[in-house]
């Protein structure tokens, strides 16, 4: 397989301003990411609410340029010492957010919601829009009808549809979904992640599928990027991540995830702390203020991603030999 993508080191700096007097403040959102994306795969991106999933997917899109950092997509230099041309990559890469309420909009007919990347990208006439528009539709399995109609007439899926039929318009090779499911009832989750499904094999489709809900990564992804305060902690596939998790960080979110089988118990493991302010996260390893297994080592040195069998994980007490078997 090739790579779509690949991530060096990639860093997102925000300068926060605090008051005409004061010192602005640096938000470290993403702190030297490094990963690979091959083409085809479903990489999910999981994490808590603050631990970069979103930024990363900011600057994958493009809709923001990374700090420091190489990032290439498709071949294309997107950020570092020497950028292409980014433009031709706006229609290689396509993004479907979260909330599908928010995403369109109200006042647009869901034809012309679907056919503006095509007015802003392409030449083609009103006819050809309309029909690449129409065949788009059908592909999310929406009828010819609902070209004509506003956002408000449709259900919540109906509506992620639309905004699935609005990312593929463009043939792109790389959809983003960020949170693609999370504000949908868990019926209509099934469909829309079926429908994903059947488009990456129709399409030969690259997803990066950003969530904080396992349960739903562990059906649609091939490898899993667990993240924590701005940094990539464990890189593994899913079926070892999920039989042999490493880090202590990614052993208390499967912990927490709801178990399938009533007759399978698991021991809840308890994260003591709050998540550290990326404005100032801790000395060394940031996970240790919250990890039972952490020492001396863990406070003042950073850990980097290192390979243990198919994972690659950035832990110490994985390294020494200090964590318990899962």
């Amino acid at each position: 397989m090739n790579a779509i993508v690949t991530a060096r080191n990639v860093s997102q700096v925000y300068e926060v301003r605090r008051g005409l007097f004061q010192k602005p403040l640096d938000l470290k959102a993403v702190k030297d990411a490094s990963f690979v994306v091959e083409q085809g795969e479903t990489l999910a991106i999981v994490g808590e609410s603050g631990c970069g999933k979103s930024t990363l997917a900011r600057m994958l899109t493009m809709i923001e340029t990374p700090s420091q950092g190489e990032l290439d997509v498709d071949g294309v230099r997107v950020s570092g010492d020497h950028p292409g041309d980014i433009r031709k990559l706006r229609s290689t890469v396509q993004i479907v957010f979260q909330n599908p309420y928010g995403a369109l909009n109200p006042r647009q007919k869901v034809g012309a919601i679907i056919e503006e990347p095509l007015k802003i990208n392409t030449g083609l006439s009103r006819a050809e829009r309309r029909r690449k528009a129409e065949t788009a539709l059908a592909k999310v399995g929406l009828r010819p009808e609902h070209y004509d109609r506003y956002p408000h007439m449709f259900s919540g899926g109906q509506r992620q549809r639309v905004a699935i039929a609005r990312a593929i318009i463009l043939e792109p090779k790389i959809l983003v979904l960020d949170e693609p499911v999370s504000a949908l009832d868990v019926s209509i989750q099934a469909q829309i992640l079926n429908l994903l499904a059947d488009l990456q094999e129709r399409l030969n489709l690259t997803y990066i599928f950003i969530s904080h809900d396992l349960s739903v990564v562990r059906h649609v992804a091939d490898r899993v990027m667990v993240m924590y305060l701005g940094r990539p902690v464990e890189i593994a596939s899913v079926d070892a991540l999920y039989t042999n998790p490493l880090h202590p960080y990614t052993r208390a979110l499967l912990s927490a995830t709801p178990a399938t089988d009533p007759g399978k118990k698991t021991q809840r493991i308890r994260l003591t702390g709050e998540l550290p302010s990326p404005f100032d996260p801790p000395p060394g390893c940031a996970f240790h203020p919250r990890c039972p297994y952490a020492n001396d080592r863990c406070r003042s040195e950073l850990p980097i991603l290192v390979e243990h069998g198919p994972t690659k994980v950035a832990c110490f007490a994985v390294e020494e030999g200090r964590l318990p078997p899962a």
